[in-house]
């Protein structure tokens, strides 16, 4: 039972605010920010999800850039408020296309329909966007989507490719092109976050994929999809049917640990040729999620030295090369380094011609950051930093900084080499040919290399 829902923007500034059963006092927006606030303030990690200020529960989740709130006094299970808050982020943007405070901001009167039928004093009705359309009658204002910072899976595929169009992934579900005309095309994308962690001498100790097909249909009439996936796909190594998840079917090139499907996706013909079949609904939503621990292949290796270099100095070199073939680029890459906390001061060396790179000492947290625009497939890339100590290290440094970590996202590249074959749309007519468009990435879940 909720009592309170608001969007804050990054400021603080409340963009939406909803009350619904007028149980907690109308200052609550600000009471949560002033709280987060001073989490970050401490020093500590971010604000946890879930957390209590005199007896009001506050829920939130931070969806590109914008912190999406509840607020209840009654016991309620945090999963389901999470859960609700991301289908309310998803739902907003499957109807305004894009999600940003702009877009918020000029389509209040549809964001607040929306939310009036999602939750009903306090009670959540639904938060299927195909429901959803025989109940919301406001038409979407359309927001510039060139002119927004590119956030989330989906803008990963505007950055700079002809393959990858960007304008479709930012359009609303309800809304037609102009002149009335409807696009016909339906998206896959297929996205993978990575867990690695790298020993200190270079071996992999750990190793996780989480994965998602993630489908946008701007079909008319609701067409049925056959999605077909790689042939030698198996899923887990005991008996059982696909039914239950678990399904034998020999030593395949793809094994997948486990894996779910949404509840429009019809299993009939999986067992015998990994084809799914669905009428997919609109809107976003995850076709299939799976989880991958077999060995593979990590698109980037992490090597780290720190040494000492003279009385209260050290020396830092960390080498990044990138082990995926030299057509494929990784961009946004963001490398961290915890420094012991006596180091004073911190000097950076790039190598000859480095363009792209950034380099900073976070002296609050003694944190070394390194950030590069982009990074070739087979390149390398080496970063030398000279440390200076306020006193004596009277331990091995390897034991008082690191471990290295690393953020990275790959467009059209995938670890796993799960595949979609081929995407089959059932023909309306002869000269019915909607576009499909089946899209790659690969993002850095947790990638740790120890010293």
């Amino acid at each position: 039972m909720i009592s309170q829902f608001f969007v804050l923007s990054q400021r603080g500034d409340n963009i939406v605010f909803r009350d619904y059963r007028g149980e907690v006092a109308k200052g609550s927006a600000e009471i949560f920010f002033r709280k987060v606030k001073f989490w970050k303030e401490d020093g500590q990690e971010e604000a946890p999800p879930v957390f209590n200020v005199d007896g009001v529960n506050y829920f939130h989740v931070k969806v590109v850039g914008l912190l999406f709130v509840a607020t209840t006094r009654v016991n309620v299970s945090p999963s389901l408020v999470l859960e609700l808050l991301q289908r309310i982020a998803r739902v907003i943007k499957d109807y305004l296309g894009v999600l940003s405070e702009d877009s918020l901001r000029k389509n209040f009167v549809l964001v607040y329909e929306l939310l009036d039928e999602v939750i009903d004093f306090g009670y959540v009705q639904t938060t299927s966007t195909e429901v959803l359309k025989s109940y919301v009658f406001n038409e979407p204002i359309v927001v510039d989507a060139a002119r927004l910072q590119p956030l989330g899976p989906a803008a990963i595929f505007m950055q700079g490719t002809k393959r990858m169009p960007g304008t479709a992934v930012t359009k609303s579900v309800v809304a037609n092109e102009p002149g009335g005309r409807k696009r016909e095309e339906v998206f896959v994308d297929i996205i993978e976050k990575i867990s690695v962690t790298f020993s200190s001498s270079g071996y992999i100790l750990t190793s996780e994929i989480d994965g998602t097909i993630q489908m946008k249909s701007y079909l008319s009439g609701n067409p049925e999809i056959r999605l077909a996936l790689n042939e030698d796909l198996s899923i887990g190594t005991g008996g059982g049917t696909v039914y239950d998840y678990r399904s034998s079917s020999g030593s395949g090139a793809v094994i997948l640990d486990d894996c779910n499907f949404h509840e429009s996706v019809r299993l009939d013909s999986f067992d015998m040729d990994r084809t799914l079949s669905l009428v997919p609904p609109d809107g976003e939503f995850p076709v299939m999620n799976y989880r991958m621990t077999q060995e593979f292949k990590p698109p980037f290796r992490i090597n780290c030295l720190i040494e000492e270099a003279g009385q209260l100095k050290a020396e830092v070199i960390i080498k990044v090369r990138a082990e995926f073939p030299s057509n494929i680029t990784a961009n946004t890459i963001a490398v961290q380094m915890p420094l012991p906390k006596y180091t004073t001061r911190a000097s950076f060396e790039l190598e000859p011609g480095a363009v792209g790179q950034r380099t900073d000492f976070k002296e609050a947290n003694k944190k070394l950051e390194w950030g590069l625009k982009k990074i070739v497939g087979g390149s390398e890339h080496t970063l030398r930093a000279k440390l200076t100590f306020s006193q004596e290290s009277h331990a091995n440094l390897t034991k008082e900084a690191g471990p290295v970590s690393m953020t990275f996202t790959i467009p059209m590249y995938n670890v796993s080499r799960l595949q979609v074959k081929y995407l089959q749309i059932a023909k309306k007519s002869s000269s019915y040919n909607p576009y499909r468009w089946v899209r790659y990435v690969t993002q850095a879940n947790s990638y740790v290399a120890r010293i």
